[in-house]
C-alpha cells in the first residue's frame, strides 16, 4: 500500500540532509511526497534580498525534483529566529500543510540540535500531529543534520538513532539533490560537504550492517486498526 509522506523542516537543505534518501526510497516504491520550509534560511546572514531567497527556493524545488517529492511549500518564518514567533502560529502552518494530505509518515528535526530553528520544528510538528480520536495510523521520525545535530551541547538529548534505512541504491541521488545547494555547501572536511553527507551515510551503514544508511529517531508511532 502507497504510503502519504511528509518531510516538514526549517531550511532549505535541511531536508536532504536529514532524510533525503529516505524520500527518494519512498518515492522509488510508490509513494507520495511532500516537503514543507519553514523559515527563508537567509535572513541571518544579513538582509537578504527577495531575488535571493527566490533562487534558494529555485534550488530547494530543484532538489525536490531530484529526490521525487511531488510537491514542496515554503512559509516565511524568520531564519534562526524562530523561538520569536508563537509556536501556536508554526504549529498552526503545519496543520495547514497536512489538512489536506492524510500522511502517514513524517521526517523532522531532532529536538536537541544546536540550532534554534530545528527545536522549534520538531516541538511544532509533535503538536500539529498530536493524537486525536479518529486519527490514523501515523509515525513520526527525528533525523539529524550535518553541522547541527551532533554540535548540540551535551545537556540536550543527543542523537541516538532507533532506525536505520538502506540507502545505499539512493545516496548518489541525494548528494546530488544537496549539490543543488550551491550557497549552502562547505568544502570538505566541513560536515556540511557532500564527502560529509557520504561519510555520515558510511557510519550509519557500518552502524547497521548495510553499505550505507540513513538514520532516524522514532519519535511517536501509532498503528491505527481499520474495524
Amino acid at each position: 500500500m502507497k504510503e502519504l509522506v511528509a518531510a516538514i523542516f526549517a531550511h532549505p537543505d535541511d531536508e536532504i540532509l536529514g532524510c533525503g534518501g529516505a524520500m527518494a526510497w519512498h518515492a522509488d516504491r510508490g509513494d507520495r511526497v511532500r516537503i514543507l520550509i519553514l523559515a527563508t534560511g537567509l535572513r541571518s546572514r544579513g538582509s537578504a534580498e527577495d531575488d535571493a531567497i527566490a533562487r534558494l527556493r529555485d534550488q530547494a524545488r530543484a532538489a525536490a525534483e531530484i529526490v521525487g517529492a511531488e510537491k514542496i511549500e515554503f512559509a516565511d518564518f524568520p531564519d534562526n529566529a524562530m523561538d520569536s514567533v508563537r509556536l501556536l502560529d508554526v504549529v498552526q502552518r503545519i496543520e495547514a500543510f497536512l489538512s489536506d494530505f492524510r500522511v502517514s509518515q513524517i521526517y523532522t528535526h531532532h529536538g536537541g540540535d544546536l540550532n534554534i530553528d530545528h527545536t522549534i520544528v520538531e516541538r511544532a510538528v509533535m503538536t500539529a500531529a498530536r493524537p486525536l480520536p479518529g486519527r490514523q495510523s501515523l509515525e513520526i521520525k527525528s533525523c539529524e543534520v550535518n553541522s547541527s545535530t551532533e554540535w548540540a551541547n551535551q545537556s540536550t538529548a543527543s542523537f541516538a538513532p532507533t532506525d536505520f534505512l538502506d540507502i545505499s541504491a539512493v545516496l548518489d541521488r541525494k548528494t546530488r539533490a544537496l549539490e543543488v545547494y550551491e550557497g549552502e555547501l562547505r568544502p570538505w572536511p566541513h560536515p556540511r560537504s557532500a564527502e560529509g553527507v557520504r561519510a555520515l551515510a558510511r557510519w550509519r551503514g557500518a552502524q547497521s550492517g548495510l553499505e550505507a544508511a540513513e538514520g532516524y529517531r522514532q519519535l511517536r508511532r501509532i498503528v491505527a486498526v481499520k474495524k
